[in-house]
């Protein structure tokens, strides 16, 4: 059985509060859990001592047992020096993407490609038009 440390949503809506709970990987995220072992409050002050609790002796045990923390739960036991996280690099982030077309110039591209077929296509009617109207003065003529 495959199991994580992790963090269990609760609270009401836009005041979310976490259980730090043990559970098997299958259960979803606010589902069954095996154990609780510490809570986080988002909402307060990051210097305040009940933002984070952790039951550390429980955790230690469960990590011995082979227990993976999340990243974010790897984060809160780093701070309390439960478990070394080692920090992430991805240089790859802060480089700028593709760059994108801007807005402007697309909608002018497409106004144009609309509007030359859309010229051509009166110009094809227009014969047919004068057609028309050569034959309509003959009908009363032949009257």
């Amino acid at each position: 059985m495959s199991v994580k440390i992790r963090l269990a949503r609760g609270g009401a809506k836009k005041r979310p509060y976490y259980r730090i709970v043990v559970a098997d990987i299958r259960m979803p995220r606010d589902g069954r859990y095996i154990e609780r072992v510490g809570s986080y409050n988002p909402l307060l002050p990051r210097d305040h001592e009940d933002r984070v609790s952790l039951d550390k002796e429980r955790i230690i045990d469960w990590l011995s047992k082979g227990a993976k923390p999340t990243d974010r739960v790897a984060r809160f036991l780093d701070e309390a020096g439960i478990l070394k996280r080692e920090p992430r690099n991805n240089p790859q982030k802060a480089k700028p993407k593709k760059e994108p077309e801007p807005k402007e110039e697309a909608v002018a591209e497409e106004a144009k490609a609309e509007e030359a077929p859309a010229e051509e296509a009166p110009a094809e009617e227009a014969p047919a038009e004068e057609a028309k109207a050569e034959e309509a003065p003959a009908d009363k003529e032949d009257k």
